[in-house]
């Protein structure tokens, strides 16, 4: 971490280190197996953090480019999530009959 010039990863290792204790961690299954109906994929986390213990000790190309990889990856990953509903510019065209109802049977608009 003396290394002032240079490349430096796009995180720091612990970084790694702390998204791999997340992911194995009993409340994200959880939450993964309820939103994805599976368990996460853990193994990439671990995998890039020894990669960027690796290349702090070598300064290999080969480990940046694997880091460097690893990170569009995801990246490219976070970017193809479509959102799960399409908004709306306009109200449904019948968005109120329920309130013309309700103020008929009751006189009021409250519940």
């Amino acid at each position: 971490m003396s290394d002032t010039g240079g490349w430096r990863p796009p995180r720091d290792c612990d970084d790694y280190w702390s998204e791999w204790k997340h992911c194995k961690s009993l409340r994200n299954h959880f939450h993964n197996y309820y939103t994805h109906g599976k368990a996460p994929e853990c193994q990439e986390w671990k995998r890039d953090y020894m990669t960027c213990r690796d290349w702090e000790k070598t300064k290999s190309e080969l480990l940046k480019e694997t880091l460097q990889q690893s990170e569009r990856t995801r990246l490219e990953g976070k970017r193809n999530n479509s959102p799960v509903w399409t908004l709306r510019k306009n109200p449904p065209p019948d968005w109120c009959i329920i309130l013309r109802y309700r103020r008929s049977v009751t006189g009021s608009l409250t519940f």
